[in-house]
């Protein structure tokens, strides 16, 4: 009895610290949502990962973890030995992919991007906008602008809905941090509508040094009641039937996004602003000027007066 009792703890021991059986290097599997341990093996098994069943199940019993296995992506790239795949697969040790969003992309970009990452979960497809908005559980009525541009890691496998209130919650939060430590006397009501001039600001920025005096410039108009006049949000309004050529007609039909025919800010945000053009809205350059004009190169000549912009438009502009 003793001797077999020596020979099984061998075998115990053994068994735990000797690397497994794998048909193939590297081995990728899911282990889908609500798995158990027996679900578990049966996926390894069928990727060529040899766990000797009833010896895992024994070593698992024995730690207390029957019941930790965690859902998600795995990756083995050498042959683990059982406690070590055992600790993974409890650990939820998941293989990540990543998903950019580019600062000035539209919702509509996002949601094509989302839905074109063949890592994610697909939840939002059949939604339409305003029923993504409720499964984010998000007050506002229009989802431009509300999701923060960054670089998203996730569990491959893992929901789109996770990703997207991730970007919500994070916009939320600079979106607080830079209304709170805002500029005196920056002419919004609400962070909302800071939200849409930082949005205005991403589109019309070509030069990153120039944004905070883009800002200055949209700042002092909103401040006497000039009109905006910036393309980019006709652009907006526009939709799908824009074609890439913004004629005169476009900026003389009125609409909730003419900025040309409206004064004051268009109803909703127009993009998805970056950090940087968060903080240029609430921290706009001091300047006097009302008026730019891109000289072509990429940056922009910043003018106080009509006559003053009228010329660097037939200089930059007209070529003349």
């Amino acid at each position: 009895m003793l001797l077999l009792l020596l020979a099984a703890a061998g075998y115990g021991a053994w068994y735990v610290y000797s690397p497994l059986e794998v048909r193939t290097l590297p081995v990728e599997v899911e282990i889908p949502r609500g798995a158990g341990l027996r679900t578990a093996l049966a996926v390894l098994e069928k990727a060529g990962v040899t766990p000797h069943r009833r010896e895992f199940e024994l070593l698992a019993r024995g730690l207390g973890k029957t019941r930790d296995i965690k859902a998600g992506n795995y990756q083995l790239t050498e042959r683990p030995t059982p406690l070590a795949l055992l600790e993974k697969l409890t650990r939820g040790d998941v293989t990540q992919a990543e998903l950019r969003l580019i600062e000035g992309y539209t919702f509509g970009q996002f949601r094509a991007l989302l839905n074109s990452s063949p890592d994610l979960r697909h939840d939002t497809a059949a939604m339409d906008d305003a029923q993504v908005l409720a499964a984010l559980k998000a007050p506002e009525p229009h989802p431009e602008g509300l999701f923060f541009p960054d670089t998203y890691l996730f569990a491959r496998g893992s929901s789109d809905v996770a990703v997207l209130r991730r970007a919500y919650l994070a916009m939320q939060r600079h979106l607080k941090a830079e209304w709170d430590a805002r500029e005196e006397g920056v002419p919004y009501r609400t962070p909302y509508e800071a939200l849409i001039m930082a949005s205005i600001i991403e589109k019309e920025t070509g030069l990153a040094a120039e944004r905070d005096l883009i800002a200055g410039a949209l700042v002092n108009r909103l401040r006497i009641g000039m009109r905006l006049q910036v393309d980019p949000t006709i652009i907006y309004g526009l939709g799908e039937s824009f074609d890439g050529n913004l004629k005169k007609r476009h900026l003389l039909e009125d609409g909730p996004y003419n900025t040309y025919t409206r004064a004051g800010l268009p109803p909703s945000p127009i993009a998805m602003p970056g950090f940087a053009s968060l903080r240029a809205a609430l921290h706009p350059a001091k300047t006097d000027a009302l008026y730019y004009v891109s000289r072509g190169d990429g940056s922009s000549h910043f003018s106080r007066n009509i006559g003053e912009h009228n010329r660097a438009v037939t200089k930059y502009q007209l070529k003349r």
